[in-house]
């Protein structure tokens, strides 16, 4: 399995550094498993880079489409007691951010908390830290 947190996805939606090797992890094992606010971070992304003028509005279009395009196959993490409880414990003792917390305990709930055969991908260095202590294999 391998778990994509939003700042891995995003490179797969608008032109990012490392858009090339997010669209190889891709082509090399097409089932995305993504936290149920996945989309909603998305959303928040998306909408800055429009209000900021880093892209514009056909690009903002395509990113949405390719967006849909994937949400239609990936598997979404449901917000669980599991993962809320996973969450604060990861908060506790990474001294992560919420949401972030909250990505990496969906990950877990999703590899049925045995991490070591599993990926997870992401862009953030703290949360890939973390992830790592944990026993995911992180890119």
């Amino acid at each position: 399995m391998k778990f994509w947190d939003t700042s891995a996805l995003a490179p797969l939606l608008w032109e990012e550094e490392d858009s090339p090797a997010r669209s190889k992890e891709l082509d090399g094992d097409p089932l995305l498993v993504v936290w149920w606010a996945t989309a909603v971070e998305i959303e928040s992304a998306l909408f800055r880079r429009l209000s900021d003028g880093e892209i514009d509005a056909v690009n903002d279009t395509h990113a949405r489409t390719r967006l849909a395009r994937l949400a239609e196959s990936w598997v979404e993490i449901q917000p669980t007691e599991a993962v809320r409880e996973m969450a604060k414990r990861l908060i506790r003792v990474h001294g992560l951010r919420t949401a972030d917390s909250l990505q990496l305990a969906a990950a877990l709930i999703a590899c049925g908390n045995q991490p070591k055969a599993h990926v997870f991908l992401s862009g953030d260095s703290v949360l890939k830290k973390a992830a790592t202590k944990e026993g995911f294999s992180c890119r």
